[in-house]
C-alpha cells in the first residue's frame, strides 16, 4: 500500500514499522490517563497528547522504543528479505553478481 502512494521500498519497511510499532504502544498507552502517561513516559501532557492523538511524524523509531520501554512492553522482531528484487536490481546496477 505504501507502495502504491510513491514511498520507496526502503521508506515503505521504515513506515511500516514505525506504525506496527506505535499500534502496540497505543494499545497499552490507553488504559493509563494523560496524568499517568506523563509520569511513565517523561514527558510533558502536550508531547503525551500528541502521542495519543497519533501525531508521530516527528518522532523517531528510537523514541518510539523508548516509549514502549517505559510501558513495559517487550518489542519481538521478526525479519525476512520479502523484496530480493531490490537486491538484485542494485547489484546489476554497480555491475555485481551475487
Amino acid at each position: 500500500m505504501l507502495d502504491d502512494l510513491g514511498f520507496s521500498p526502503e521508506q515503505a519497511t521504515v513506515l511500516k514499522f514505525k506504525a506496527e510499532l506505535y499500534q502496540a504502544i497505543l494499545k497499552y498507552a490507553r488504559k493509563y490517563s494523560q496524568k499517568e502517561l506523563r509520569a511513565i513516559l517523561g514527558e510533558p501532557q502536550p508531547r503525551v497528547s500528541e502521542l495519543l492523538n497519533g501525531k508521530i511524524a516527528n518522532k523517531s523509531v528510537d523514541k518510539l522504543l523508548y516509549y514502549a520501554g517505559r510501558l513495559g512492553i517487550e518489542a519481538k522482531t521478526k525479519f525476512s528479505q520479502t523484496h530480493k528484487e531490490i537486491v538484485e536490481r542494485e547489484l546489476t546496477t554497480a555491475g555485481t553478481t551475487a
